[in-house]
């Protein structure tokens, strides 16, 4: 077992942030020259203002029409990914791994904080499950890549606090949350974790075609 954790957090641990790294830069790069190639026009009217009034305006809780249609998706959705990045980045965990491999340190959340939000990207993830259960058109159109990412998503939160209360093997858990992390890293450039890249241009986007050119709200 304690090859097989040396191998996770050595090996695979590089090739995940490569492979996150490189395709990131890839994914852009190819999305980029296919907008210039294929939606040229759409270049000429990107406006710096129209984009941030309309990401600010996205990033509000219940701003939005969407938002305020739907409110315990509203919470959910924003509460699974404020705490999908804010824990890792801060779980005194993680921050030691950064300082003991490249000297790296900075603040990190309390452990009760980190749980707590450990506990609600789990329950978020519980409540998108039975949206595509129990939502009859988005059951429809939910197929098996879906419930692929959303299992990729929520792994590595769900073994972190098997590990974290010692439920079952330690060592066992420890190694799984690692690897399933690393999973979940090295599927974002290349699955539909990748909203996490283009989002802000999607939204830039809508923002200037709607504010520049439809003169209306995107929101």
């Amino acid at each position: 077992m304690h090859d097989i954790y040396n191998l996770v957090t050595g090996p695979l641990a590089w090739l995940a942030w490569g492979i996150f790294l490189v395709g990131s830069v890839y994914r852009l790069a190819i999305m980029y020259i296919l907008a210039k190639k294929k939606d040229a026009a759409s270049m000429a009217y990107m406006s710096w203002g129209y984009s941030l009034r309309s990401i600010i305006n996205w990033l509000i809780p219940f701003n939005a029409l969407g938002w305020r249609k739907n409110p315990l998706m509203t919470v959910a959705t924003f509460a699974f990914h404020i705490c999908l990045v804010a824990a890792p980045i801060f779980l005194l965990a993680h921050v030691a791994l950064w300082d003991q491999f490249f000297g790296i340190t900075y603040p990190v959340l309390d452990e009760n904080v980190t749980n707590i939000m450990t506990m609600i990207v789990v329950a978020a993830a519980l409540v998108f499950a039975a949206r595509r259960i129990f939502q009859k058109e988005v059951r429809y159109v939910s197929g098996f890549q879906d419930w692929l990412i959303l299992a990729i998503a929520a792994l590595p939160f769900v073994t972190g606090l098997l590990a974290y209360y010692q439920v079952g093997n330690y060592q066992v858990m420890i190694v799984l949350h690692i690897l399933t992390g690393e999973i979940m890293l090295a599927a974002i450039p290349f699955t539909r974790l990748s909203h996490m890249l283009f989002s802000v241009f999607t939204r830039s986007y809508m923002g200037s075609e709607f504010g520049g050119v439809r003169r209306v709200k995107d929101w």
